[in-house]
């Protein structure tokens, strides 16, 4: 019955902002409590939805920082030396300068953090696409794929740690195995962003390419925005958040709250032009915060009913027991549509234990299990649960819904080509 209820909320859920009856927000919230009242469990919405909002707070102050910190960082126009050597290197062609998304969005994933990956990308990207009139859900497909197979991947990226941590493994024997898949795929990821960049090619007119690409070029010469001491310290300050968050020397949310602080004073120091600065990009920010705590009542409603463990245990025992020795392929292959509607502390924690188990029984090491869930995290950078995809739709300003329709079949193709390096690199067996 719980899996029956999980499975309509998620369909409801989706057919509601695909089809533009409700707004994501009201839809994530509206949807799970509606579905809430047939298990029963009415009298404890509030307390459910307080429970999910406490995963989530931390990100949504997060994302509130962030996005404050990196349109500060926009309007210091700290990106543009990065987008206009890019565009001098891809003389104006999409191709190219889909290609290098790709790489950029690869390299920049590493440091873990999706938020930050995004506002990034973005940042040194996102107003060549707009100066190109290239489709911005493309650099959005990009992203969420690098940061999918990169992030996903790295035992510091959160859903690998998550795996390592639970089933007591060595991280170090695990992503020695899965270095090479990894490296396949972002090689993967690249090819599919020439092949959207072909099509955005085809979609733009030559003429306009060109005169685009001459016109920044003509730009990067102009002594009036060349670089001063503020580009120099803007650039010096974005390097050590990055390095500190790598190193993880403190809390991320605390992180982007100082060097948002910083930046500000360094480059606003007039009080009341500060608080203009604030208002300004609130406008992007707060829409980001109040879709990153409606997904927290959405995975808060869905996980404290059972519904999260339900669906998951339906797709566990719709594996024939016969076919043991094809867990790990079986737990790659489910991954994908579990990982999308699941937040990854449900999945790792609740589900990847129990596949464990399974394949225990069959004398296949939990080694293999922590490598093959790992491979659906592309789905999951697509999916309603992955809090830094609402800020990463408030800056492209796209739809859950459209973003979904164009993303879907490009990241199961990433995802299944995935699987496919992992089994061919022997980071996870189909036979014992």
């Amino acid at each position: 019955m719980l899996a029956l209820l999980g499975f309509a909320t998620l369909g409801v859920f989706m057919l509601c902002v695909i089809r533009k009856w409700m707004t994501a927000f009201v839809a994530i919230i509206v949807v799970p409590a509606f579905f809430l009242l047939f298990t029963g469990q009415g009298a404890q919405l509030g307390e459910m939805i307080a429970a999910g909002i406490k995963t989530v707070a931390p990100t949504a102050v997060l994302l509130l920082f962030a996005v404050l910190y990196f349109g500060l960082m926009m309007d210091a126009r700290l990106f543009d030396p990065l987008s206009r050597l890019i565009i001098r290197i891809s003389k104006g062609d999409p191709v190219n300068i889909c290609v290098g998304t790709a790489v950029l969005a690869c390299l920049v994933a590493l440091d873990g953090d999706g938020t930050t990956s995004y506002m990034i990308i973005c940042s040194a990207f996102l107003p060549l696409y707009k100066r190109l009139h290239i489709n911005p859900l493309i650099i959005a497909t990009i992203a969420t794929m690098a940061l999918g197979t990169v992030s996903g991947t790295t035992p510091w990226g959160g859903a690998a740690t998550r795996a390592v941590s639970i089933l007591h493994l060595d991280a170090s024997e695990y992503f020695a195995a899965m270095l090479g898949p990894m490296i396949l795929s972002c090689a993967f990821v690249c090819l599919i962003a020439y092949v959207l960049g072909r099509k955005a090619r085809k979609a733009i007119d030559p003429q306009h390419s060109a005169q685009v690409s001459a016109q920044i070029i003509a730009e990067s010469c102009q002594v009036e925005h060349a670089a001063n001491w503020r580009t120099a310290l803007n650039a010096a300050l974005t390097v050590l958040l990055l390095v500190c968050l790598v190193l993880g020397v403190a809390n991320l949310m605390v992180l982007f709250i100082a060097g948002f602080v910083i930046a500000l004073f360094v480059n606003v120091p007039r009080a009341a032009d500060q608080g203009a600065v604030i208002q300004r990009h609130a406008a992007s920010a707060v829409p980001v915060v109040m879709l990153v705590l409606g997904a927290g009542v959405f995975t808060g409603i869905l996980t404290q009913t059972g519904m999260t463990t339900a669906m998951a245990e339906a797709f566990v025992g719709s594996l024939p027991s016969h076919l043991g020795s094809l867990i790990p392929l079986a737990t790659a292959l489910i991954g994908i549509p579990l990982s999308f509607f699941m937040a990854n502390d449900a999945y790792f924690f609740g589900i990847v234990p129990v596949l464990a188990e399974m394949a225990a029984r069959y004398d296949i090491p939990a080694m293999e299990i922590a490598r093959a869930a790992v491979i659906g995290q592309m789905a999951h950078s697509i999916g309603p649960a992955s809090a830094p995809l609402w800020a990463l739709l408030g800056i492209i300003k796209a739809d859950l819904g459209d973003f979904q329709k164009f993303a879907w079949k490009w990241v199961l193709l990433a995802s299944l080509a995935y699987m496919t390096f992992a089994v061919l690199t022997g980071a996870i067996s189909v036979s014992r």
